[in-house]
């Protein structure tokens, strides 16, 4: 679910790699190292249970093709899609999730803030009242016109009946930042998500033959 919930499989919307190029792009990121922030992703045990030999075995040898178009559903950059493919194979998730920080880490501005612009926006849990969709537009209009983009986070580690909550007070509390604060804070999100969606990646590959 995306900014965005964390959750790539309640995305809005598909967008292919050469469609993010058109989209209204956000401020452009630092090019140094982004910083260490608290609250490090966590991958349900469940899903790392399921990510054995076998799952690693069918990551590592997918047809290329195949797995950048899997990989451009976790960060919406081509150039970290091929970049993690190209290092491959990896002994096991650890260090592909490793790999895949650094090719995050190593963006351009241009190409992370073409990452940003490859979110799409929050879907609420089932049952949402409207007041809560009208209050989640409204903070989602005031971020994306503040900085340019769409707002991200991570939220692998909450459970669902908390996500709105999680969400408004991410928004409204990240819209008192002013851009430079901001947009490190935005690109260690997407960074979060990416490993998120990666383990769910390679989750799915462990379900498939023939690879």
């Amino acid at each position: 679910m995306t900014a965005h919930l964390a959750h790539p499989s309640q995305s809005t919307r598909t967008r292919h790699p050469q469609d993010v190029a058109t989209h209204r792009r956000g401020p452009t990121l630092p090019p140094h190292r982004l910083p260490h922030l608290p609250g490090q992703v966590a991958i349900p045990e469940q899903l790392r249970a399921a990510v054995g030999p076998a799952a690693m075995e069918r990551f590592n040898t997918a047809p290329a093709a195949e797995l950048e178009r899997a990989l451009l559903g976790c960060c919406r950059s081509l150039r970290w899609a091929r970049r993690v493919t190209e290092h491959r194979p990896y002994p096991d998730l650890e260090a592909l999730l490793a790999a895949a920080d650094e090719a995050a880490y190593d963006l351009t501005p241009a190409e992370l803030a073409e990452a940003l612009a490859g979110e799409s926006l929050t879907l609420l849990p089932d049952g949402a009242y409207s007041a809560a969709h009208t209050a989640l537009s409204a903070a989602h209009a005031a971020y994306e016109s503040r900085f340019g983009h769409v707002f991200v986070i991570c939220l692998d580690d909450v459970a669902p009946e908390e996500t709105l909550d999680r969400v408004l007070t991410g928004i409204r509390s990240r819209l008192t930042n002013d851009p430079e604060e901001e947009r490190p804070l935005a690109a260690e999100e997407l960074r979060r998500l990416a490993k998120g969606r990666l383990t769910r990646v390679v989750q799915h590959f462990s379900g498939q033959a023939g690879h």
